[in-house]
């Protein structure tokens, strides 16, 4: 593995832990942060994965379009396209007042962040 790549891999698991301990608070939860923070995970993820190809991609939250960068190298990721739709919402609107995440989002960005970082550790051949 290149070592960019696992840079890249070392900030999608960050991400991925500030998510799962976030989302275990009970007083003054920050539902945003578990959104943001699984957005970001998978958004590393799918960098990492361009970065192991030497693939040249731009600065860019939309989770599809890094997808579609992806999609020749790792067909099967297409099963996730809906998932990383959801998660991408997440990369912005959500870090200024106007959105707020509640507790059914966090849950469910939580859950397919999870589901798509178990894809892409097991395409990297990494445990999970």
């Amino acid at each position: 593995m290149k070592p960019t790549t696992g840079e890249w891999i070392a900030k999608a698991e960050g991400d991925f832990a500030v998510m799962e301990r976030e989302s275990q608070v009970v007083v003054c939860p920050n539902y945003d942060a578990v959104c943001f923070h699984a957005q970001q995970c998978a958004e590393k993820y799918l960098k990492a994965r361009l970065c192991e190809a030497e693939a040249v991609f731009g600065k860019t939250h939309d989770l599809v379009a890094l997808l579609d960068m992806v999609l020749p190298l790792e067909p099967d990721w297409e099963e996730s396209r809906e998932d990383l739709g959801y998660l991408s919402d997440f990369a912005v609107n959500f870090r200024y007042p106007g959105d707020t995440a509640d507790k059914n989002a966090a849950e469910e960005s939580q859950r397919r962040c999870r589901a798509f970082r178990a894809v892409v550790r097991r395409a990297l051949g990494l445990s999970l």
